[in-house]
């Protein structure tokens, strides 16, 4: 077997009734998501690349070096893997506090970059504390930092955000967005909610019953007429990129500029002038004009063109629109009475208004 960079999987397992087969190679950086709904194999492939279960046949690679490979008998251990680990549940030490947890399986070449850590996942006034007395979303936090403090070549993160509440989801959704855009190392995030995902994912990794159906970014997959029944959840919002341009103190509001030079009003953001951000975009909070108006209340009116136009299986009233807007893409939903009425068509340039309240973020 030839290895590449990143992570290189070509294994099959087969678990009672349950068989999984996966042959892909994930990127060496960033978020890789691993997406599916429950039974998929998501979890499973996961444990395969821990190390926590043996495949019956193939090999799985990390840069170059083999993981385990059937066909010679190799298998890592995986505590000998350098891989770092974070479950649903927290698994933390009940019997250390936080700093002992976080310290637990430390190299010493990492105690420099404790308390960098320890910063980064806003820990640092729990060091003292016992488990038992942290609420669910501060005793991942802490599980992430261990894990990170093991020096891992590669993060698994598995359902992170099951069966915490809306508002410790959404802050630990914000840590993790933090470390991805802070620490170099790629991450495999195993969810089946798309909300999440949109907000995190670089890749995303399409698993039906124990197979790998599609991957790529978002963008490249939603063009897929083909993935459209597997993908319907992601509808709800699109991701953009953009640059920092400018703070306004005055209305608490933070200026942006995407690729092709056009400028987005966002709610403040405590992020440095020149730092890259990925949005969020709800796509019902997207409207159409014919033309660019100082009339309307959107502060967003972005130039864009129509590059796609479809109406939902089984819905008349109902058009989808994709909108090519530079080399990103955002997407539209609006009436086909409406539709007609403008006399929209594929190519046409029309004027996306988003408000300014609709926008999520991240650093990327």
């Amino acid at each position: 077997m030839s290895h590449g960079s990143g992570l290189v999987l070509n294994v099959k397992h087969r678990l009672g009734q349950f068989s999984l087969e996966a042959d892909v190679t994930l990127p060496g950086r960033g978020v890789t998501a691993l997406f599916g709904a429950s039974g998929s194999g998501k979890t499973s492939l996961l444990r395969l690349i821990a190390g926590l279960d043996r495949p019956q046949c193939g090999c799985i690679a990390l840069d170059g070096t083999p993981l385990v490979d059937t066909a010679s008998r190799t298998f890592v251990p995986a505590h000998r893997r350098r891989l770092g680990v974070v479950f649903q549940e927290a698994r933390l030490f009940p019997h250390y506090r936080v700093d002992g947890n976080l310290a637990y399986g430390m190299p010493s070449r990492m105690a420099p970059r404790f308390e960098a850590i320890v910063g980064l996942l806003g820990i640092d006034h729990l060091l003292a504390r016992y488990p038992a007395t942290l609420s669910g979303g501060e005793a991942r936090r802490v599980a992430i930092g261990r894990a990170l403090l093991s020096d891992p070549r590669l993060l698994l993160m598995d359902e992170p955000l099951t069966g915490l509440d809306g508002a410790r989801k959404g802050e630990l959704l914000r840590y993790i967005q933090r470390l991805a855009g802070e620490v170099d190392i790629p991450i495999v995030y195993v969810s089946h909610d798309p909300a999440e995902l949109i907000e995190i994912a670089d890749t995303l990794v399409l698993m039906e019953q124990g197979r790998i159906r599609a991957q790529g970014g978002l963008d490249a997959l939603m063009e897929r007429g083909d993935l459209s029944d597997a993908l319907g959840g992601f509808d709800a919002a699109m991701p953009l990129e953009a640059s920092v341009q400018a703070h306004d103190a005055t209305y608490g509001l933070t200026r942006l500029s995407l690729d092709d030079g056009q400028a987005l009003i966002v709610p403040g953001m405590a992020v440095a002038v020149g730092q890259r951000v990925r949005l969020r975009v709800p796509v019902r909070e997207v409207a159409l004009a014919l033309a660019p108006s100082a009339e309307l209340s959107y502060r967003n009116q972005l130039v864009t063109v129509i590059a796609h136009a479809w109406a939902p299986p089984g819905d008349a009233a109902t058009m989808e629109l994709r909108l090519r807007l530079g080399g990103q893409t955002l997407r539209a939903r609006l009436t086909r009475k409406s539709y007609d009425e403008l006399g929209l068509a594929i190519g046409q340039e029309v004027t996306a208004l988003v408000r300014t309240v609709a926008f999520s973020s991240r650093d990327v």
